[in-house]
């Protein structure tokens, strides 16, 4: 949270992406966007420890900021997150506490990057990996950057028209050779979310198997949809209009999917991030 240089306003502003870590360059949202202009400038701490100046604009809500600070980069980054809370989406209402830093968050992440958990993936805790290890679950590690795009709703009638953001994908061959050697061995494959999904079917090959990536996906799947790999996945509850509940709907089958809907709502499941997950075998 910081405040506008003069008028004093409150402005809210989410980190999305680091673009020049020397320059102290990042893409970002900011709100009220309305208020915030090319070369206004942001203090943030109640000693206005770190300064930011608005140099571009990117989206109707988006902007580019340079930030003004004396210390090292290691010094800019502990200061960012001193002065930064957890991005809770908006429809968890309440204020952001200390146990979001972990709990909004997988065990396994790794790699910085996502605007958000990805979802499904908070179901796993230590303790119940360690028990699918003993099962002898061979687990797969894939990284893809959850962007801003998984929520924006869908907003046209043909779905061929909607268009995903990017997203940045990395596959290494060490998954690869896990994933592959499950199906060769005619062994069930099953995604962790939609995200693992979506990265999943980014990076298929004609025969069905899992290739190397390293890059940027836009792809959105909906019915009808042939998938390649997985033969089961793990969701969250979506949000009407979703992509992700589309994925899903392609997964399972539209009928099927609202069913276990009208269930859901019936036995007051909880929906979306730290909601309740399904297992569609």
């Amino acid at each position: 949270m910081g405040n506008k240089e003069k008028t004093g306003a409150t402005i809210e502003v989410f980190l999305l992406r680091e673009l020049n870590n020397e320059q102290r360059l990042w893409d970002v949202l900011v709100d009220p966007a309305r208020k915030i202009r090319i070369g206004n400038k942001l203090y943030f701490g109640d000693d206005d420890s770190l300064v930011a100046e608005v140099i571009d604009n990117t989206t109707s809500r988006g902007r580019t900021l340079r930030f003004l600070f004396d210390g090292t980069y290691e010094e800019f980054r502990k200061t960012l997150f001193d002065l930064g809370q957890t991005p809770l989406p908006k429809y968890i209402q309440r204020d952001e506490e200390d146990f979001d830093k972990d709990r909004y968050q997988t065990i396994y992440a790794k790699h910085e990057g996502a605007v958000a958990a990805p979802t499904a993936g908070l179901h796993f805790s230590k303790h119940l990996l360690k028990r699918l290890e003993i099962k002898g679950v061979n687990i797969a590690e894939i990284t893809l950057h959850v962007g801003l795009g998984t929520f924006n709703p869908v907003e046209v009638e043909d779905l061929s028209k909607h268009k995903m953001d990017s997203e940045e994908l990395l596959i290494d061959q060490k998954a690869c050779d896990i994933v592959n050697s499950a199906k060769l061995s005619k062994k069930k494959i099953c995604a962790v979310g939609t995200t693992s999904m979506r990265a999943l079917e980014s990076s298929v090959s004609s025969f069905k198997t899992l290739n190397p990536f390293s890059g940027w996906t836009h792809k959105f799947i909906f019915p009808p949809y042939d998938f390649s790999l997985a033969d089961s996945m793990i969701t969250n509850f979506h949000t009407p209009k979703s992509t992700l509940l589309m994925m899903a709907s392609a997964f399972a089958g539209h009928d099927f999917i609202k069913e276990a809907y009208e269930v859901a709502v019936k036995e007051k499941y909880n929906f979306y991030s730290y909601g309740d997950a399904m297992l569609i075998i």
